[in-house]
């Protein structure tokens, strides 16, 4: 006994004939009375009375009809749920991030992807490059945001777009007088970072740039989170740099600068092994958004 087989019984009981079942699957009557013939011989009981005007359940075939119906709706909800889940439309997506969620790109691909694909759960791990890429591979994330274009071994890169650097500032700080800044006015400023990512990246970053100026960075690393780094500027204990993206957070007694020619490239990493639909079309609306928005190294 088959799954054509109960399709086949119980719209022979529907349709009260083997040649109305045909019909309304498109088989021969033939096939139906073959396959239910079948049946009747693997059970070792007959499921039908046949008789001129058609058929009808002997006792076996109606204990046999309640059990068959729940058969068919499982297999039906299962082929739907497969089916809606290769279209992308339920599903779940783990996506790591390495910038803010304030405002920008990001938030707008996670906000319109949601808005076109409702039954899709989406899960936002922060982390670092590194943890990122490791997950990626492991499968245990689907796709990363990270700075930079690096290439990644055995995972699939593509740049998406940018964000302008800035430097957060006291709002009493003589620096927050100006429109912009450059490095070397921030040469001789004392800096803070948080301990949690992307504070080490920042570390690294800050370190490269004064130093290109030739200076040594005053740096102190922070064991707050990147809201609380914003309020520890605020109250003097040292300056940080952000991205675009976060200059969105609005926190009191702060403000946020550009510095000059600073800018951040974000690509998206993800693994060519991983098969999830969702995936797939979360990658493709990032890709067209990019293009929409213009992203160019």
């Amino acid at each position: 006994m088959n799954f054509r087989h109960l399709r086949y019984f119980v719209a022979a009981f529907e349709h009260g004939s083997f040649r109305k079942a045909g019909a309304a699957l498109g088989v021969q009557e033939s096939t139906i009375s073959r396959r239910i013939r079948d049946m009747e011989d693997g059970l070792g009981s007959a499921l039908f009375h046949r008789h001129s005007g058609g058929v009808c359940l002997t006792v076996a075939g109606q204990r046999l009809l309640s059990k068959a119906r729940k058969v068919l709706r499982y297999v039906n909800e299962g082929t739907e749920i497969v089916d809606a889940v290769g279209r992308g439309e339920e599903g779940h997506l783990r996506v790591g991030i390495f910038t803010s969620l304030a405002s920008g790109f990001l938030p707008d691909l996670l906000r319109g992807f949601a808005e076109e694909h409702p039954g899709v759960h989406i899960e936002v791990a922060d982390g670092n490059p590194a943890e990122h890429v490791a997950a990626i591979r492991q499968f245990r994330l689907d796709i990363a945001f990270l700075t930079g274009t690096l290439d990644w071994p055995r995972c699939e890169t593509d740049y998406l777009w940018s964000e302008r650097v800035f430097v957060v500032l006291p709002e009493s700080h003589a620096l927050a007088q100006k429109e912009e800044v450059h490095w070397h006015d921030l040469a001789h400023e004392p800096f803070i970072v948080s301990d949690v990512p992307p504070g080490q990246e920042i570390h690294d970053y800050l370190v490269q740039r004064v130093a290109d100026l030739g200076h040594h960075p005053k740096i102190q690393s922070q064991f707050v989170g990147r809201d609380n780094l914003l309020t520890l500027v605020a109250i003097g204990s040292g300056l940080t740099v952000t991205s675009e993206a976060t200059t969105a957070a609005h926190v009191p007694g702060i403000c946020y600068r550009p510095i000059v020619g600073e800018v951040l490239p974000f690509s998206g990493v993800w693994s060519p092994k991983n098969d999830n639909p969702a995936l797939r079309r979360f990658v493709s609306m990032a890709k067209v958004l990019a293009r929409s928005q213009g992203a160019e190294l």
